[in-house]
């Protein structure tokens, strides 16, 4: 038996058309799942799928705004006839605004509420309590099915300049662990992963200068990650498929998986 066969599963990636949500979204059809990439941008979404089908895989690309639920409900319907009912719900869709960044030109009193409470959308209520809504009580109803949140470091320590994402991603570990326990009675279960530092578009000019070389930041990262480099969006699949699978992690339910090179080990 194969612990980590998800043949006969049907994935839906909230985020995909994103450069960790789309290495997921290949991760998980590698493993055999049929996959539905989710996003707004559909030049991305296409090329995504194109490769995972180019690799064997099955995948459509849906159009979606995961903060609007009349679009999440439209969705849900189109991967149910496209693909049929889903089991695994992956929610990578977030990010960082810049009109919510400290810093000495913008401290924390100079924030707006509207700027924040769009990050909140962005990476809480869009991020994950929506799609949770729309997808998760036909998993519920048919008594199987695993979430997978995707969550950040910054969700567990405090990092300079991203107070707001790091608020909302710590909400998202305390909405995983609520609905872990709403749904497994259930036959659902509900994790989080936590990456560590890749490179993606929402952080790229914080580590990069346009010459491609290191910034600051990126150095005082590196000198806190034992493992001394960044992570690559490909270093998520196990984690991911771990989570996914009803053989491999059937046991596994409010638990939060750290994929961060040792970053949340690191003191002094």
């Amino acid at each position: 038996m194969n612990l980590f066969d998800l043949s006969g599963e049907v994935a839906v990636v909230i985020g995909g058309t994103g450069v960790l949500g789309g290495g997921l979204a290949e991760g998980l059809a590698t493993a055999g799942a049929a996959v539905a990439v989710l996003g707004r941008n559909r030049e991305r979404g296409d090329a995504r799928v194109d490769a995972i089908r180019r690799a064997g895989g099955k995948a459509v690309f849906v159009a979606a705004d995961a903060a609007d639920r009349a679009s999440l409900e439209s969705a849900a319907n189109s991967v149910g006839s496209a693909l049929g009912p889903v089991s695994i719900l992956l929610n990578a869709a977030g990010g960082n605004d810049p009109k919510v960044t400290v810093t000495p030109e913008q401290p924390v009193e100079a924030i707006g509420l509207d700027a924040w409470r769009a990050n909140v959308d962005l990476n809480l209520v869009g991020g994950v309590l929506l799609p949770c809504q729309v997808f998760g009580p036909a998993m519920c109803a048919r008594g199987r099915g695993s979430v997978i949140n995707i969550a950040s470091v910054s969700a567990h320590v405090p990092l300079s300049r991203v107070m707001a994402y790091s608020a909302a991603k710590a909400a998202v570990l305390s909405l995983t662990q609520f609905l872990a326990r709403e749904w497994a009675p259930r036959g659902v279960r509900v994790n989080s992963i936590t990456p560590g530092f890749f490179p993606a578009e929402q952080n790229r000019r914080l580590l990069f200068h346009e010459d491609g070389t290191p910034t600051p930041r990126a150095g005082a990262i590196l000198g806190h990650t034992p493992m001394g480099r960044f992570g690559e969006a490909s270093e998520l699949v196990g984690a991911a498929v771990f989570l996914a699978s009803a053989r491999a992690s059937s046991f596994v339910t409010g638990t939060d998986l750290r994929v961060d090179g040792g970053f949340l080990s690191q003191t002094i």
